[in-house]
């Protein structure tokens, strides 16, 4: 597997072409690995990029214009492509997939995804995500796409006895999972004590923010200091996952998500599914802080 390094004096980060995935971040000054390390018997993954669909499609399968197509992977299916290096510099790596002709079987769309890992000038303990999404057809283009990044705990901390930060909220309202991965409709309360939530072990059905209700979350450790802060302040959602099985919590930044319980309509009537017109590109950013 090829892989790019990034480093200045508080971090070193490593990206694979394989995904154009974060597979590592070492923090220097805690002399510890900060991203989850993919042990395949928990979850074989690091901080996959989700593309063309947040999620799973209801039945593997979707339909737009009178037309179906197959999906039957969960998140799409850029985390599972090799993506060409277009750029290894001293602060910034860049990588880009772009449409051929097994993405088009299943993706009617002519795209180009570049995504951008950059280490922040002023803040060392800072990482910067950029994404740009092209439509390069003739017709317009749907898309969801998110992060996924698993940060690894302190080897003697639990979960259990972690908070998810939640800076200046007051109260949030989210919605889960069902066991097959598809959104429940009903909306719940999280209860926040000074913006901040304990872990709960129905996190690993999902928690999803909408609305843009979380414009910046965290992780703290058991002492209440922060571990890690993500500013995701562009995207309208946000989701907490976390394995039962591995000390390591999900942080998720979405633009759209899974299929409702039960759906039964088109690509265009998902919750926040976004569009391109031919031609147009945008750029989606987001940043990690390792505290």
């Amino acid at each position: 597997m090829s892989v790019h390094v990034l480093e200045n004096e508080r971090l070193r980060i490593t990206v694979a072409d394989a995904g154009a995935e974060l597979i590592s971040a070492y923090d220097k000054r805690r002399q510890a690995e900060r991203i989850w390390t993919g042990d395949a018997t928990v979850w074989n993954r690091h901080a996959p990029i989700l593309f063309p669909f947040v999620g799973k499609v209801n039945g593997g399968r979707y339909r737009i214009g009178g037309r179906e197509y197959p999906m039957p992977t969960q998140h799409g299916f850029a985390r599972d492509r090799e993506f060409a290096c277009v750029e290894d510099s001293a602060g910034t790596v860049a990588h880009v997939l772009t449409a051929d002709g097994e993405t088009l079987a299943g993706y009617p769309w002519d795209f180009r995804l570049t995504v951008r890992h950059r280490l922040d000038d002023k803040q060392p303990e800072r990482l910067c995500v950029a994404w740009t999404v092209e439509n390069r057809g003739a017709e317009r283009m749907y898309f969801s796409i998110g992060g996924h990044p698993g940060f690894l705990l302190p080897a003697d901390v639990r979960k259990e006895d972690c908070q998810i930060l939640f800076p200046g909220a007051r109260s949030l309202t989210y919605i889960g999972a069902n066991s097959a991965g598809f959104a429940l409709k009903a909306q719940k309360t999280l209860a926040l004590s000074e913006g901040r939530a304990r872990y709960q072990t129905d996190i690993p059905d999902t928690w999803i923010f909408e609305d843009g209700q979380v414009k910046r979350v965290g992780i703290a450790t058991p002492d209440g200091a922060p571990f890690v802060m993500l500013d995701c302040a562009q995207f309208p959602m946000l989701a907490v996952w976390a394995n039962p099985a591995g000390p390591f919590i999900c942080l998720e930044p979405w633009f759209g998500r899974t299929d409702d319980e039960g759906f039964r309509g088109t690509v265009d009537e998902k919750k926040d599914m976004q569009r391109l017109e031919p031609g147009e590109a945008r750029e989606i950013t987001y940043s990690m802080t390792f505290c």
